[in-house]
């Protein structure tokens, strides 16, 4: 059996090893961003990157987790691909929301993140090209699917070109170092519902206030005696808060979906893929069935239907619709042409690696 100072030098070694192998890596990327500029290639391109990280997920033995390997060869694209051009991207902001944490869980912290005040904000900043990619709230897995998101792509050329899945957990935090001292509690209305049971039973007499997001609500706490915050373990650090109490939300198994919008989809199919559309029917008897049976036909799986009005006509409706695959697989595009023929109203929002719940 080695001794722990053996061990020691060992794992030194690897480092350096480590170390030498990283910046060979770093400078192939950076041939390849040279090669993208003369081209004008896209430096991001989340299809072959979502194709990296499944791969060397199979290729994986242990005893890491598959979770640890895609976050640590995500900060090694991420600081790969700031070396070809720095990955500029809007968020709904501030920061340590949990939008925040899907940004930097999507693109790294090598990128260039950008908090803004609104979902229109985002999707303005992507379309007047300030920044690459823009990252917005789509649906939680309790609170259900955000409208305002969905409208916006209505109005919009811009494409969905990812999604990001993030584990709410919330956190009671504070200035205090005792429960006891609370008297107030500040967290956006979604993050207050999920945790009113156990502030119900451990907060009774505390005052329960509404913010515009989480993080504001950590903000608010941090310079606020006897107030406390729910929010994310990002925000404590961020605002230099304790945590009181961890994971204080009701359901343990709650997930916000997040959307990556930019001014192109993913083109190169990850081979675990989704394709989001919208359209809307004539009006006729049966045509919302007529149009949906082509999926069935050619053996396409709908995750996701949600109707929207279009705000153009009292009572017309547009349907945001989820499906499994990619836009270029031969089943999918006939399913779609198909679809299209029979539509009002058709757009194909776009094609994207699928997120992974982690």
């Amino acid at each position: 059996m080695k001794s722990l100072s053996q061990l020691r030098e060992e794992i030194d070694r690897i480092d350096r090893e480590l170390l030498t192998l990283l910046n060979r890596r770093a400078k192939l990327a950076q041939e390849v961003g040279e090669i993208k500029k003369k081209k004008g290639l896209p430096f991001y391109v989340p299809g072959r990157e979502a194709k990296i990280l499944s791969k060397l997920e199979e290729l994986n033995q242990g005893p890491l987790p598959p979770e640890s390997v895609r976050a640590i060869f995500r900060e090694i694209i991420s600081a790969c691909r700031a070396l070809e051009e720095p990955t500029k991207v809007a968020f709904l902001g501030p920061q340590a929301t949990f939008t925040h944490l899907a940004a930097l869980k999507q693109f790294g912290t090598s990128s260039d993140l950008r908090p803004k005040e609104s979902i229109e904000d985002v999707f303005d900043e992507v379309e007047k090209g300030r920044v690459d990619y823009g990252v917005v709230p789509i649906e939680n897995s309790i609170e259900g699917v955000v409208n305002y998101t969905i409208d916006m792509f209505l109005d919009t050329d811009l494409k969905i070109s990812g999604e990001v899945f993030v584990p709410v957990n919330l956190h009671l935090m504070s200035k205090e170092g005792e429960l006891s001292k609370v008297k107030r509690v500040y967290s956006h209305r979604h993050a207050l519902a999920q945790a009113r049971k156990w502030l119900s039973e451990n907060l009774p007499k505390a005052e329960l206030i509404e913010v515009s997001s989480t993080a504001k609500a950590a903000e608010i706490a941090s310079n606020e005696r006897g107030s406390a915050a729910v929010a994310s373990e990002a925000a404590a650090l961020l605002y230099d808060l304790n945590i009181l109490a961890k994971n204080i939300q009701e359901l343990t198994r709650n997930f916000t979906r997040f959307l990556i919008i930019g001014k192109r989809d993913s083109d190169y199919p990850s081979g675990r893929d989704k394709t989001s559309i919208m359209f809307s029917t004539r009006h006729r008897a049966g045509a919302l069935f007529k149009a949906l049976q082509p999926f069935a036909v050619y053996d396409v799986n709908l995750t996701k239907i949600e109707s929207r009005p279009t705000k153009k006509k009292p009572w017309e409706y547009v349907f945001f619709v989820d499906l499994d695959g990619h836009r270029k697989e031969d089943r999918v595009a006939k399913a779609l042409k198909e679809l299209e023929e029979s539509c009002s109203f058709f757009k194909v929002l776009g094609s994207y690696p699928a997120g992974f719940r982690e």
